[in-house]
């Protein structure tokens, strides 16, 4: 698979996302947008996967949407009818949600990794992430303000999840830096680590942790919180209820309760293509 803007590879388990521009700040550019598509759709397919880790280059993870691509290929394009350019833009905006849906959707977890700056289109990059680790000088900013734009891209949707209300209004009205020390704090990152060698070596060792688990309970996992999430609780619990009255009939449950009463590691199989 060619990629622009991204690396990826998948090592013993653990699908690799590197954000590949630090020259241009890893903005998020034209080839950007797709490609974040194209490689969760071969995660998707991938039955080898078990944990993604989302990583970036440079000083700065990224400093959000590259806005000389936007403004040539967002609100200023079109012409004719004011209807129909407006319906176009929605579709646009649209096409932009679905690169960061299909991190929110993915069947395994996805850690980001962040360095510096996580700025902008970023934070709804990290926001759709189940994980999140930081360096000591990372900070995540809400950009969008401060042009005189709403977010319209995942942040303003989840992490209302993920913070208090009164935290949330405060950072996407201001725009202020919120750094990994005060996030860490709120629990929006799992880990501050001293530099960005430590914060992928921790990325590493959870992701290594959760691959070592059923993937069929990890997938079950993820799909019972992200449902729970967005419907009521009385939904959710009977979502878990007929979930694990379909899957727990494999071979996962007993595997693990034998190792454990062994003191052993169990060994489960990849999901089935």
């Amino acid at each position: 698979m060619e990629l622009k803007t991204l690396d990826y590879r998948v090592d013993d388990g653990i699908a690799r996302i590197t954000l590949n521009r630090p020259d241009e700040l890893n903005t998020m550019n034209g080839d950007f947008w797709p490609e974040m598509v194209r490689v969760f759709e071969e995660i998707a397919h991938d039955m080898a996967v078990r944990c993604v880790i989302i990583a970036s280059t440079g000083r700065h993870f990224t400093a959000g949407l590259d806005l000389k691509w936007a403004g040539q290929n967002g609100a200023a394009r079109g012409g004719g009818d004011i209807g129909r350019q407006r319906e176009a833009f929605r579709r646009h905006v649209k096409e932009l949600q679905d690169s960061f849906n299909v991190i929110d959707n993915c069947r395994v977890p996805v850690i980001a990794v962040c360095q510096g700056g996580c700025i902008g289109g970023g934070v709804d990059l990290v926001t759709a992430c189940d994980l999140r680790i930081a360096t000591a000088d990372a900070y995540f900013t809400i950009q969008e303000i401060n042009v005189a734009i709403v977010a319209d891209v995942g942040t303003l949707q989840r992490i209302p999840f993920l913070l208090p209300q009164g935290l949330v209004r405060e950072l996407a009205y201001t725009g202020r830096k919120f750094p990994a020390a005060e996030a860490a704090r709120w629990g929006f990152v799992n880990q501050v680590a001293d530099s960005h060698a430590d914060a992928l070596a921790a990325a590493e060792t959870m992701a290594r942790d959760i691959c070592a688990k059923s993937p069929l309970a990890i997938t079950g996992i993820k799909q019972v919180l992200n449902y729970g999430r967005d419907h009521s609780v009385a939904d959710g619990l009977e979502y878990v209820a007929v979930w694990n009255a379909g899957m727990l009939q494999g071979e996962d449950m007993a595997a693990a309760v034998q190792a454990q009463m062994a003191r052993q590691s169990a060994t489960f199989h990849n999901l089935k293509p």
